[in-house]
């Protein structure tokens, strides 16, 4: 498994600490390419040991043996330690981040991300709107304290209507997508190790993911996970590329650093339900573009259809991720935050995840190359349900349902159980 070429680093050792400081990680360039001297120096040592090994072994002088002898010594000796330092080595790689993409904005968090689109008007109530919360109560259309007495922190029930609704987005974006040419798949949410030290979570977020009793087997939190990985260690055809998929899973997340925010409601819960949008592409940095961009107006015609409000972030380096090159996020107003919610993020990983997990194609020269990989948020539910609820209720307290999703749920309205 490899990350970043180390002849990449080797040419680009300022650029590559650079982008680390830039999205807040440390990492010791001088280190590793001290580390990877010295393990070329004693790889050219191990095979002429080898050599000459190989070369005594077809000897059968009497003269030679106790040098045979002293060779294999010393070359157990030397191997032993060329797998500790290439561990090491191997270490300080999984440790260093992707390089962002000139256009990227330098920023140490969130308060650096770049606005560069808005859609649609923010509700104007004549009543005082609800939030969420109140709204599956007084709708009985979801249940949270149930939820958390069942399932814990962050547990939930969604009841009646707003079941149906939930369900019904995900077919509806399955189907919209798939129409457009991305290949539907169902994914497992029970995923090896190296499917998330490939997509670039472990080692960085190794505290949000769940791992189960076997010790090879792990919750995914996005269908990236397996979908990015479906096909690991494969060659592709250059006309098979791009491959477009969209993914539907289950998907679990820890939120081990959240717990004083959002602990209410919907918004941040450990178990929802997420359709994600997966190419892979040539190894060029234009075509890569292009596909974000087609990404992008994939997830804004969604939340157009819809009728949400929202807005477009062009991510910053300290607020982007560690595989990423490039990142937009969209958020969705929620009139009870009194502001944008995070809903879609939309990201290019240039050859940081296909690197690690060995994914190339053929070149018409009979070389080949790794892929570039990018994913989308397509539609990730329950938090989308809070937008949903809040911009279409009515001063009855009833839900509109927009409608794109009507032939999905089969009613247009969410009303009180008496009315």
């Amino acid at each position: 498994m490899v990350m970043l070429s180390i002849d990449f680093i080797r040419k680009n050792p300022d650029l590559v600490a650079t982008a680390a400081k830039n999205k807040n990680r440390k990492v010791d360039i001088d280190k590793l390419l001290e580390l990877d001297d010295a393990l070329r120096i004693m790889l050219q040592e191990i095979e002429k040991l080898r050599q000459e090994r190989n070369k005594l072994a077809k000897t059968h002088d009497e003269s030679v043996r106790e040098r045979a002898r002293t060779i294999k010594d010393k070359l157990k000796k030397i191997e032993e330690k060329f797998k500790q330092m290439n561990e090491q080595h191997h270490t300080l790689l999984l440790q260093i981040p992707n390089v962002p993409l000139p256009e990227v904005p330098v920023g140490k968090d969130e308060s650096g991300n770049v606005e560069t689109s808005t859609w649609g008007e923010k509700p104007n109530f004549t009543f005082t709107p609800k939030s969420h919360i109140e709204l599956l109560d007084d709708l009985d259309i979801g249940d949270l304290s149930r939820g958390s007495k069942v399932s814990g922190f962050r547990g939930y029930f969604l009841k009646n209507k707003l079941a149906l609704l939930h369900m019904g987005l995900m077919m509806y974006t399955l189907r919209k997508l798939s129409e457009k040419g991305y290949a539907p798949l169902i994914a497992p949410s029970i995923v090896k190790e190296f499917t998330l030290y490939g997509n670039g979570q472990f080692p960085w977020g190794q505290s949000e993911v769940y791992q189960l009793n076997n010790d090879d087997a792990y919750l995914a939190g996005t269908s990236e996970v397996p979908v990015t990985a479906y096909f690991a260690n494969e060659t592709l055809n250059i006309q098979d590329l791009p491959t477009k998929f969209v993914a539907f899973s289950p998907c679990f997340r820890r939120e081990a650093g959240s717990y004083g925010a959002d602990t209410k409601g919907l918004y941040r819960v450990h178990e929802f339900w997420k359709i994600e949008q997966v190419v892979l592409c040539e190894n060029d940095v234009e075509q890569a573009k292009q596909l974000h961009e087609e990404l992008q107006k994939n997830s804004q015609e969604i939340l157009e259809e819809l009728e949400l409000p929202y807005r477009v972030l062009l991510m910053c380096t300290g607020d982007m991720g560690e595989p990423q090159i490039k990142k937009y996020d969209i958020e969705t107003w929620m009139p009870s935050r009194g502001a944008y919610g995070e809903t879609m993020s939309n990201s290019i990983m240039g050859d940081f995840q296909t690197r690690r997990l060995n994914i190339k194609y053929n070149n018409p020269d009979g070389g080949s190359n790794f892929c570039y990989s990018l994913n989308n948020t397509a539609i990730a539910s329950p938090r989308i349900l809070i937008a949903l609820l809040e911009n279409h209720q009515r001063e009855d307290g009833s839900i509109n349902v927009p409608e794109v999703l009507r032939p999905y749920v089969g009613f247009g309205v969410i009303e009180s159980p008496s009315a």
